[in-house]
């Protein structure tokens, strides 16, 4: 790109343009779920008897006749077709992190050459999408082309445009999970089961438990102009260079800041167009660095959120285009200021309250408050390696253990009132109650100010893994990744945790222990046992590394090696037992991840070898050119003392020119080499480990010399947006 075209470019993107901002006249409860087949559109499109029947599948796993598909087919049907639809899709989520869907028409022959709408229980309930293409790990051969998508009656279908939107999960012809959907209803499943038989030893009424999940989705806008400038953007997600701002975060002006008008526009209609679509968003903010926002929604049953996120990182992508942004959801867009994050707000809720919900009014709910508290505790840290890799790839890497974002060591943050509890209860006896003081007030003694409710916890930033009242927070997903990756995990590993639990409380009331007196004795073998994964300090610290080594906690940091934990025995089995992955998904899954990551690392060096080549080293090289050419041309007018007195600093100049050059062309060459020698290994593992260890961190190293070239070269001539003009909105 000339350097003419990129101010052209980074122009238009300052200039004053009108700002568009969407209205409507109803309140949000009036069009919520406009777009949505929810129960009350069921209600009123379904003849009463098959809506019960729906209910019944719904809430209690009921089976799905074909009868009763075929009559919520033609419901169905009737809607989407007054909004508008003439398409229909099975709507998954294959192991790509993104959504896939095939749109076929509402339409057949009426065998008399014309044609009629149709829609069956049938083509609502099972496809045949080609799965051939779509990684699956080695479970099916190029060849084998045959997969399912199937129907999700938990997670409402939708109208997005002119198309019917059937959530479904994919699975092989021979049955094996293709997307995260499957596994995920799978691990929701196992934890109601595990964590309801616990609830009944403190409420015997509870039917069943529910996984809540509160995302919060974090994300950059940049201008659509200047990201078309851009290749490494487009190609990657990513700036693969650019020198820090002047001015970017330091400043902690953009956190909680005034919205930029143009961005106020987007969100207003990107919520509008969220709330028709049934996704509860509530909350929407700048976040700490320039350019980057933030919306989170209502909490919601697991699945449900799981969809809802995976719809609104597309609707943002959309939207964003429409408003003359490009929506970046890479985790770390920008080097030098916060990347960004998807925190993942996890609680379990029966049918009569919360499990996880801070202290209660008699000691049997503070008992059932820390047995859910422990219990998450263990889960956490039997597979705190496991929980890690479950976020871990070649994009989050770069964000991990910077700014807000967590280290890359799985830890759990308490809060000082409840870890001085655990502490209290290890060394107790069992006679002893639990109590609790619940919130107290906080008097500012500030006039017109009233008294604060203060929790029983802070926050810390640090943690990956912190309890902040009444859930929860996993920090360290990453903003672009499917959160049902982090859940399947995490469900899992409680319903595995609470079943040991259940199973040692079992023994001792068999052996004539009162059952509070056996829950509260194994409750202390367990705060002992997962003491390790509890820290409250500053897990940004060199010291908080090596003591987390030594409490045996996974501290490794190459993204390749910490992927292992999807094959070591211990997660076999407890996928196994929970019955949500079998081990051949697992192989599946991990070879899928080590294939991305080698992926996007190769995509990432080719795009970066490029810019180098054909962008700044002919742009360095005409600057270069241009001072020697103004050194000969001073030393033929002035006196040599003179010449040589004025021409010291260009001089200087050539020489750091020269060498920044060599050494990008040099290791650029070193670069195309290391890919090379990493493509012919033919062991995936082995291969993602070579481009962790040679290939990404030349671009790093090469990185360094461009940078520093930029702060060398006439801007005049600096082919690239910057990021001093990328990173403002106006």
């Amino acid at each position: 790109m000339s350097s003419t075209l990129r101010f052209q470019i980074v122009g238009e993107a300052f200039k004053k343009r009108p700002v568009e901002v969407p209205k409507r006249k109803e309140r949000p409860s009036e069009f919520f779920a406009k777009y949505v087949f929810n129960r009350q559109k069921m209600q009123q499109y379904l003849p009463s008897d098959v809506y019960k029947k729906m209910c019944d599948v719904i809430d209690g796993g009921a089976p799905l006749d074909m009868a009763t598909a075929d009559a919520v087919a033609e419901g169905m049907k009737k809607w989407a077709m007054e909004l508008g639809a003439t398409h229909c899709t099975h709507w998954f989520q294959p192991l790509t992190e993104g959504t896939a869907e095939k749109h076929d028409g509402f339409v057949e022959h009426d065998g008399k050459g014309g044609m009629i709408e149709e829609f069956t229980g049938k083509q609502l309930v099972q496809q045949e999408p080609d799965a051939s293409s779509f990684p699956s790990g080695g479970i099916r051969s190029t060849f084998e082309a045959r997969g399912y998508s199937a129907w999700d009656p938990t997670s409402p279908v939708f109208v997005f445009g002119d198309t019917l939107m059937i959530p479904t999960i994919f699975i092989s012809y021979t049955g094996e999970a293709l997307d995260y959907k499957a596994p995920l209803k799978k691990s929701l499943k196992a934890v109601d089961k595990a964590a309801t038989a616990v609830a009944r030893y403190f409420y015997p009424d509870v039917k069943k438990v529910v996984s809540n999940l509160g995302w919060e989705q974090e994300y950059f806008l940049v201008d659509e102009g200047l990201y078309a400038a851009r290749p490494d953007l487009l190609m990657t997600g990513r700036t693969l260079l650019g020198h820090d701002s002047a001015k970017n975060q330091q400043m902690d002006d953009h956190y909680f800041g005034s919205i930029p008008m143009r961005v106020a526009a987007f969100m207003k209609d990107l919520e509008i167009k969220s709330l028709e679509l049934g996704i509860p968003c509530k909350t929407r903010h700048n976040e700490v660095a320039p350019n980057q926002f933030e919306l989170a929604p209502i909490f919601e049953e697991t699945n449900l959120a799981v969809d809802h996120n995976m719809l609104i990182m597309s609707l943002m992508k959309k939207v964003a285009r429409k408003h003359g942004f490009r929506c970046l959801l890479h985790e770390k867009p920008f080097a030098g200021i916060n990347g960004s994050g998807k925190h993942n707000n996890w609680s379990l809720s029966t049918d009569t309250g919360i499990l996880l919900h801070g202290p209660g009014k008699t000691p049997l709910d503070n008992l059932r408050f820390v047995t859910f508290i422990v219990e998450s505790l263990m889960a956490v840290y039997r597979h705190n390696g496991l929980l890690k890799a479950s976020i871990i790839s070649a994009t989050n890497v770069h964000r991990l253990g910077a700014a807000e974002a967590p280290p890359a060591i799985v830890s759990s943050f308490l809060g000082k009132e409840i870890s001085n509890l655990l502490e209290h209860l290890e060394t107790s006896t069992d006679d002893e109650l639990i109590s609790l003081s619940g919130k107290q007030t906080l008097s500012l003694d500030i006039p017109q100010i009233p008294e604060l409710t203060q929790d029983n916890t802070d926050r810390n930033r640090t943690s990956p893994f912190a309890f902040t009242g009444n859930r929860f927070e996993f920090r360290a997903v990453g903003s672009q990744q499917n959160c049902a990756a982090s859940m399947i995990v995490l469900n899992t590993a409680m319903a595995e945790a609470l079943t040991n639990f259940k199973t040692r409380v079992d023994a001792l009331i068999s052996e004539g222990l009162k059952p509070m007196k056996a829950i509260l004795r194994i409750v202390r073998e367990d705060i002992r046992t997962c003491k390790p994964i509890r820290f409250d300090g500053n897990g940004y610290s060199e010291a908080w590394k090596q003591e987390a080594a030594r409490r045996g906690l996974d501290v490794e940091t190459s993204a390749p090696i910490i992927l292992d934990q999807y094959l070591k025995p211990e997660t076999v089995e407890m996928f196994g037992k929970m019955n949500v992955l079998t081990k051949a998904e697992l192989e599946a899954r991990n070879e899928i991840k080590l294939d991305t990551y080698i992926k996007k690392i190769q995509i990432e060096a080719r795009i970066f070898g490029d810019i180098c080549m054909n962008h700044i080293i002919p742009v360095a090289t005409r600057y270069q050119t241009q001072l020697i050419d103004n050194v000969h041309k001073m030393q033929q007018i002035l006196p040599a003392e003179t010449a040589d007195r004025l021409n010291s600093t260009n001089l200087s100049l050539i020489k750091q020119m020269g060498e920044h050059n060599t050494f990008i062309i040099e290791n650029v060459e070193r670069l195309i080499e290391a890919r090379r020698v990493a493509n012919r290994i033919k062991d995936g593992r082995e291969r993602a480990i070579a481009y962790h260890d040679t290939v990404a961190p030349l671009i790093e190293e090469i990185r360094y010399h461009v940078d520093q070239l930029e702060l060398i070269v006439d801007d005049e001539l600096w082919p690239l947006p910057k990021y001093r003009e990328m990173l403002f909105i106006h």
